[in-house]
């Protein structure tokens, strides 16, 4: 669907690892030099059992969730804090290598927990006085849940190979990619509109903002390396209930008539016709699958179940045909790396999605959403007034409440080779199939 994203000018690295998109978020922030460690290092008693368990550290990640937008009021500002902070670290040496040998989470002793503790007390995320001892207490598990949501990771405590990757980007990079960032956010600063969506493609995630408040946030799945999603300002003009699909020349080149050769049933089986320029279906058994070039036909899906979009094809202005969709595969968005599809952007809840897109047209409430997609007819809605919408890359920002977040360069433009954390777990390899292609 898509074929090269816009690029900023940024050098290029490699990619390999990226994180779900998870909303809220922890604070970021004070430089400690080490000797200014070492009456912490000291003090008596620091992290033993009996003085160092604290319920509500454990339950910190969750208590820190915000309803600020990434395209906030104070986005800037206080992005602008967290380079000078982050400068701070550098300037006094940066913070140290967490390199464990046994797997650290609560309830572990072990040294390397003094390096880790370091690490979150000088990058903020864990209070000075907690201390630094080799117990994997409370405080530290606290601590390690509000690193892991900052950084996009699930917050289980736990410090697996995403969490000691992303915690061993050096200081001067994370510094390098918020400067890289700033500029991006700072291009973005003047009126976005009373309504607008926004979808961050790195985080893998969409922002329904409303009068300069987060109303709703998706988990979304977004194109791949091979097949980014397009950065793009646009609007939202058209919801479409029991959508046809309608595939793109690019997936049926490379995906669709290499599966009619291997299964001539394939079109029959996932209900998509062929149909010509006259508006006539045509008969699959009628074309020759093995020719050099991709029949010059509509490949068109019926409504249903099965449907690649599934219930609900929303619709913005934009070259690429690109938009974003239900999907019958709502298991992809339990997944860690959501970076799967050719360019459009799969939505879950997105009839929560749609519901707020139509609540300003006229005759279109939830129940009547509902009822229509249960009647299954294929049903295009005009919205009353075009809802703007803004496909961006920010790989790291601090909202209106101190919070500093990062997510990985899926598409290689922040610059930094230390950003590629070298791993593809979790993501499938491309093996035709993509934004819903019926298998």
């Amino acid at each position: 669907m898509s074929k090269k994203t816009e690029r900023e000018p940024v050098s290029r690295r490699t990619f390999l690892r990226s994180a779900a998109g998870l909303g809220a978020v922890t604070v970021a922030g004070s430089a400690f030099a080490q000797d200014s460690l070492q009456d912490v290092i000291d003090a008596p008693r620091r992290g033993m059992w009996d003085d160092q368990f604290d319920a509500k550290a454990s339950r910190a990640a969750v208590s820190v969730a915000s309803n600020n937008p990434i395209f906030g009021l104070d986005t800037l500002s206080n992005t602008q804090a967290a380079i000078g902070q982050y400068q701070s670290i550098v300037t006094n040496g940066g913070w140290p290598a967490v390199n464990p040998q046994v797997k650290l989470q609560l309830g572990v002793t072990d040294p390397s927990v003094q390096a880790l503790r370091k690490w979150l007390i000088i990058a903020g995320d864990l209070p000075r006085e907690a201390g630094i001892s080799n117990s994997f207490d409370s405080y530290v598990d606290g601590a390690v849940k509000r690193f892991q949501v900052r950084h996009g990771l699930p917050p289980d405590g736990v410090m697996g190979e995403y969490s000691i990757k992303a915690m061993n980007v050096t200081a001067n990079v994370r510094l390098q990619q918020l400067n890289t960032n700033l500029v991006r956010l700072q291009s973005m600063s003047g009126d976005l509109g009373r309504r607008f969506v926004m979808v961050n493609i790195p985080a893998a995630y969409i922002e329904a903002v409303e009068n300069g408040r987060v109303v709703q946030r998706h988990t979304a799945v977004v194109g791949r390396l091979s097949r980014p999603t397009h950065i793009i300002n646009s609007k939202i003009y058209e919801v479409i209930l029991n959508p046809y699909w309608t595939a793109p020349r690019s997936i049926v080149e490379k995906d669709i008539v290499p599966l009619m050769r291997k299964d001539p049933e394939y079109l029959k089986r996932n209900a998509i016709r062929l149909i010509d320029g006259s508006g006539n279906e045509v008969s699959p058994e009628s074309i020759d699958w093995n020719a050099d070039k991709a029949p010059n036909l509509t490949f068109r899906q019926d409504p249903g179940k099965i449907n690649a979009m599934a219930s609900t094809k929303i619709n913005f202005h934009n070259p690429n045909n690109e938009y974003m969709h239900d999907t019958p595969q709502q298991g992809l968005f339990n997944k860690l790396a959501r970076f799967e599809s050719s360019g459009c952007v799969r939505v879950q809840n997105v009839r929560d999605l749609a519901t707020w897109l139509l609540k300003e047209t006229p005759g279109w409430s939830r129940q009547q959403i509902e009822a229509t997609i249960r009647g299954g007819q294929n049903q295009p809605i005009k919205l009353a007034e075009e809802v703007p919408v803004y496909f961006k890359y920010i790989t790291a920002w601090a909202a209106k409440d101190g919070v500093v977040q990062f997510r990985d360069d899926i598409y290689q433009l922040d610059g930094a080779q230390e950003l590629a954390l070298q791993t593809t777990t979790g993501i499938e390899p491309v093996t035709g199939g993509s934004d819903g292609l019926p298998q």
